[in-house]
């Protein structure tokens, strides 16, 4: 089973490009969704015993979090030893039912693939990108969202560029979703050639 990591940093388009393999009948294991669930789940009370007053309902409240952990680089490592190794486990049971079910490949989808070391568990890199311009207005268009908190988000991820550098494949959600869509067709077909 060939195990692609999915990656790009904030606006440039890869929950769009996951939701293309998804169509195309690729299982996606979305890590920003798993975190999601684990926040009213299971890691939600470890979390509120680091960062008190943080829970709400049983469901972690990011923006009662968010000034615990940004910009805070200790903090945000204690968050994400907490977190990390729980979205861990979740990879594992969705590789374990993809392996049982017979799938040829499988998507990871993790935003900061390269900064977790993500990029040695996978057989080949997808990174999607789009033109510094596009990316901003697509990020700065977001409701809530401000130029700091978008350079914050950024001084947090890998540049574009050297993600790039690092890619087996590369989609420019920026030329358009049509050659998006005929790029995630063409890694899937290359697919079979790595490992």
């Amino acid at each position: 089973m060939i195990k692609l990591g999915l990656t790009g940093s904030i606006g440039m388009g890869k929950s769009t490009t996951a939701k293309m393999f998804a169509e195309l009948g690729v299982p996606v294991h979305d890590s920003d969704a798993t975190v999601h669930a684990l926040y009213s789940g299971r890691a939600a009370p470890l979390i509120e015993a680091a960062f008190p007053g943080t829970v709400v309902d049983g469901t972690v409240d990011r923006t009662l979090l968010s000034p615990h952990v940004l910009g805070k680089p200790a903090a945000m490592k204690r968050l994400e030893a907490i977190v990390h190794p729980l979205v861990r486990e979740e990879e594992l049971a969705f590789l374990e039912k993809a392996r049982a079910n017979r799938h040829r490949v499988v998507v990871l989808d993790i935003p900061l693939l390269f900064e977790t070391g993500g990029d040695n568990r996978v057989d080949g890199v997808v990174v999607v990108t789009a033109d510094a311009d596009v990316q901003r207005k697509r990020v700065l268009d977001r409701p809530g969202m401000t130029e700091d908190r978008f350079e914050a988000i950024l001084s947090k991820q890998m540049p574009d560029a050297e993600k790039r550098k690092r890619a087996h494949f590369l989609i420019d959600t920026g030329l358009g979703m049509d050659a998006a869509r005929r790029s995630v067709a063409a890694v899937l077909k290359a697919s079979a050639a790595i490992g």
